[in-house]
């Protein structure tokens, strides 16, 4: 009885079971089953971390998910970095295991070769790695294709631009490694359009083959030509694309040759950024003072920690070999890729294939899964600096905002740069690096300087000197004083033209040009030129010519003027007496006295001191008129005069001596030559060139040259040395002064640039230039007035004035003689009278004495006129009057 109890409990346990498994059982058979293939590198750390994540997605969603109508199931493909393995491998999953969806394919090639498995059997395919291409050809050609590490990582360029035109480096050099696909040609050609737009250029494309390919491993490879490097003047090395294993043999062999010491730089993207975490400490090490290039995604939040805490216990079970056990972007992504693929399976109808649409966010951001293929937000780029044997992350960019120490971008300016200290190569913390080739003990800068230049103040090389000097020179040596790094250098001596000089930097003879340089617009396209450190132009000297005419003042008026002005004077002269001489006393008289009088009159007037009454009113409207023109002429002729006297006159122009086939001189070797032709519009064999200073001057002298066409510093000096002699006159066309020369790009012209305006600014400049070419001084011109400019109105004063003495002293004389003959008649005829007197007189004193009779001059005779004309006092005299009380008689001759 007992036995068959317990057989009976027995059997209705089993029953039980049975029951309870088929209930189960049941259960799972409702789900219908959905294969999802997975091609992935295994063998790589990112390949591992994205296994661990698909089976832990497809894990939650299988028993997390109570009404889920699928039952989803993986299976894993290694192609070994083979994309043909890769497309093999996909169409064995579709045809064989019958799978609705593929995720994977870290490279851009596995993805292209699998998109066309994936477009002819018309299943969504889901590929972890970025497009090299535009999402509208991608989608035209793989319509069922969709990336979600983004587009052709168009962001993460501009962002390395930002970078590169906020540290002001000109030149770069880019390494990638070739995927025989095609995979890195959008990139680059990106790169170069974003670098361009920076005014910045790429120098060198150091292209490595694909690593797989490579038999006997890269190192020797990699090495050869990063030695090759050190040909190159860039010092910026910007990693655009390779695998893990490349990246790794470029920084330890860069390390190796010394191509990551002071003044490189190194910039790396997301595809080996993203990988940091999954390096050894010895290979971080080899990549210090590195920046990165990381997509930014929210590492924080319930999802994303238990997804982490799953990860690392699975990772470590399954990989104990591996220390780091954070997950990666990559990990996430393939997180993000099956709960798409999942999520888009459960939307679908019964017999419908799945269609991947929608937006969601995952833990590696905002998923939008557009018909392109692509986010539908711009992605927030973070830069990571690698300090030592780890990273710490600086500042976030986004398109169009800039950098910013916070995710709140949107209040930055896109010129911002970097807020934060970085660790450059080298321990290089003080200041960024030059990103070119520093000149060194053993490879000093190579400097040269022309030989042959007309004015050797400004640089020339001595015979015995050990080297070279002038203003230009010793310039070169305060600069250098201002840098806060050293700069070895050496000189060399180039005999030949200038523009030879530049094209000795320009195809990298030498380093830089030093010396009387003038920067033009066409040698800027092969050197940079630094901040100009003298003043612009061209001049024309010609030889002083000063009016040496001795009739100056009659200049501001020609012929024409002059007879018209004494035709005026003589009309109005007679205007005046004519309305005059009737009716005003002070016109009346002879002719003569009339015409004095008019004559008078109209000259005091023009100086306005005419003491002549007019009576008539006519003449008073006359005079007035008179007046004004008087006026208006004596101001014009003063203006005239002092303008002609005291202006520097300026030297004939460009016309002129076009015009008349003037000879002109210039400078040899230099670009005026080429100027005059071309843009003046000299004839060649009306040019005159000339080797150094003096030859100026003697070509002058012998009447060789008109005019001379100096740059305005050499103009300063010749001028200087020859106050007095020559004047100048300045063209209205400009150039860029003298400025020194580098190779393209190079940051030391940056420096120059900024210690010479130091030097200029604070005085120095100018000390050095008195130093070398004296003070300058004022020459003296012609504002003071020489005798020589008067000597023809003094002649003509003085002439008048002599005429006039000589006239008097004639008509003097000529008086005179008859006033002594008047006298000589007076004494005889007295005599005559006292004898008689005495004779017939009783000889008493004070009898009366008889009239004296008078002689009058014969011209005059006795006429009424004249007697009424002069003033003669007669007086009566009495015989016994004393003679003593007798006075003579006064007689007022006529005024002749």
């Amino acid at each position: 009885m007992n036995l068959l109890n317990l057989a009976y409990l027995a059997l209705i346990a089993v029953f039980y079971l049975f029951l309870c498994r088929g209930t189960a059982g049941g259960s799972s058979n409702s789900r219908s089953a959905v294969g999802i293939g997975a091609i992935l590198d295994v063998g790589s750390r990112v390949g591992r971390e994205e296994k661990t994540a698909i089976e832990i997605a497809l894990h939650n969603f299988n028993t997390k998910s109570s009404n889920t109508r699928h039952n989803f199931s993986v299976y894993f493909r290694d192609p070994q970095s083979d994309p043909l393995k890769a497309a093999y491998a996909a169409e064995g999953l579709i045809k064989t295991q019958k799978v609705e969806a593929i995720v994977g394919m870290h490279t851009w090639a596995e993805s292209a070769m699998v998109g066309e498995v994936g477009s002819r059997a018309q299943i969504p395919l889901l590929s972890l790695s970025p497009s090299s291409i535009s999402a509208p050809l991608k989608q035209l050609r793989w319509p069922f294709l969709i990336n979600l590490a983004g587009s052709n990582g168009s962001e993460e360029i501009q962002c390395i631009a930002a970078l590169v035109r906020f540290y002001s480096w000109k030149r770069v050099v880019v390494i990638y490694e070739d995927d025989a696909y095609g995979g890195n040609s959008g990139k680059l050609d990106l790169l170069a359009e974003a670098l361009q737009k920076s005014d910045s250029e790429i120098e060198h494309r150091l292209i490595f083959p694909p690593y797989n390919s490579l038999v006997n491993g890269s190192k020797e490879l990699v090495r050869d030509e990063l030695i090759g490097l050190f040909r190159k003047q860039s010092r910026v090395f910007i990693v655009l694309q390779a695998s893990l294993p490349m990246a790794i043999d470029i920084f330890r062999e860069a390390k190796s040759v010394g191509l990551s010491g002071r003044d490189s730089a190194w910039i790396v993207t997301e595809g080996i950024t993203s990988l940091l975490d999954s390096v050894e400490d010895s290979v971080i090490s080899s990549m210090e003072g590195t920046l990165g290039i990381k997509r930014d995604f929210p590492n924080h939040g319930g999802d994303y920690e238990n997804f982490k805490s799953q990860f690392r216990g699975k990772f470590r079970s399954e990989y104990p070999e591996e220390d780091n056990l954070v997950p990666g972007i990559h990990a996430l992504r393939a997180y993000d890729g099956i709960r798409a693929i999942a999520e888009a399976a459960e939307k679908r109808k019964t017999g419908e294939k799945i269609m991947l649409s929608g937006n969601f966010t995952g833990l590696s951001g905002e998923i939008c899964l557009t018909a392109g293929g692509e986010p539908c937000p711009v992605p927030l780029l973070r830069v990571v600096n690698v300090v030592g044997r780890s990273y710490r992350e600086l500042d976030f960019w986004l398109p169009g905002f800039g950098f910013s120490k916070t995710r709140n971008v949107h209040v930055t300016e896109e010129e911002s740069g970097l807020s934060g200290t970085v660790m450059w190569p080298g321990d290089l913390v003080d200041r960024p690096p030059t990103g070119w080739a520093m000149p060194t003990d053993s490879k000093p800068l190579r400097i040269v300087i022309p030989k042959r230049t007309s004015f050797e103040k400004f640089a020339s090389w001595p015979d015995g000197k050990k080297r070279p000097e002038g203003y230009c020179i010793s310039l070169f040596d305060k600069v250098l004083r201002q840098l806060n790094y050293a700069l070895p250098h050496e000189y060399f001596c180039y005999d030949g033209p200038y523009d030879d000089l530049i094209q000795g930097v320009y195809n990298q003879t030498y380093d830089a040009a030093v010396g009387d340089i003038t920067i033009l617009a066409d040698r800027y396209k092969y050197v940079d030129f630094t901040q100009p450190f003298t003043e612009s132009g061209l001049s024309t000297i010609v030889p002083s010519s000063p009016d040496d005419s001795a009739w100056m003042f009659t200049k501001p008026f020609d012929f024409k003027m002059w007879t018209m002005c004494l035709a005026l004077l003589a009309y109005t002269i007679v205007v005046v007496w004519f309305m005059e001489h009737n009716s005003n006393p002070e016109f009346q008289g002879p002719w003569n006295a009339q015409l004095g009088t008019a004559l008078w009159f109209i000259f005091c007037s023009l100086f306005f001191v005419q003491k002549e009454k007019i009576n008539n009113n006519i003449t008073r409207v006359a005079v007035v008129v008179w007046f004004c023109v008087v006026f208006i002429l004596t101001q014009s002729y003063t203006a005239s005069l002092t303008s002609m006297l005291t202006v520097k006159r300026l030297g004939p122009d460009f016309e002129i001596l076009k015009q008349n086939k003037l000879y002109v001189g210039c400078d040899n070797d230099s670009f005026v030559k080429n100027y005059l032709e071309t843009v003046l519009d000299f004839q060649p064999d009306r040019i005159r060139i000339f080797d150094n200073e003096s030859q100026y001057t003697t070509a002058f002298e012998t009447k060789e040259i008109a005019a001379a066409f100096l740059e305005i510093p050499y103009e300063k000096i010749f001028i200087n040395k020859h106050c007095g002699e020559y004047t100048t006159t300045r063209a209205s066309n400009r150039f860029g002064g003298f400025g020194f020369a580098f190779q393209k790009g190079s940051p030391i012209a940056r420096d120059f640039s900024e210690a010479i305006l130091s030097l200029s600014e604070d005085g120095t400049l100018r000390k050095l230039e008195e130093e070398w070419f004296g003070p300058v001084t004022e020459c003296p011109t012609s504002d003071k007035l020489t005798l020589h400019s008067f000597v023809g109105l003094f002649s003509i004063s003085a002439g008048t004035s002599t005429m006039c003495l000589i006239i008097f002293l004639i008509r003097l004389k000529r008086h005179g003689g008859k006033m002594a003959r008047v006298h000589d008649v007076d004494e005889e005829e007295t005599g005559s009278l006292a004898g008689e007197d005495m004779g017939s007189g009783s000889g008493k004193p004070g009898g009366p004495t008889p009239s004296r009779a008078v002689t009058f001059p014969a011209e005059h005779g006795l006429s009424h006129q004249w007697w009424r004309s002069t003033s003669c006092r007669w007086r009566s005299v009495g015989s016994s009057d004393p003679v003593e009380e007798a006075s003579p008689a006064v007689i007022e001759m006529p005024k002749f």
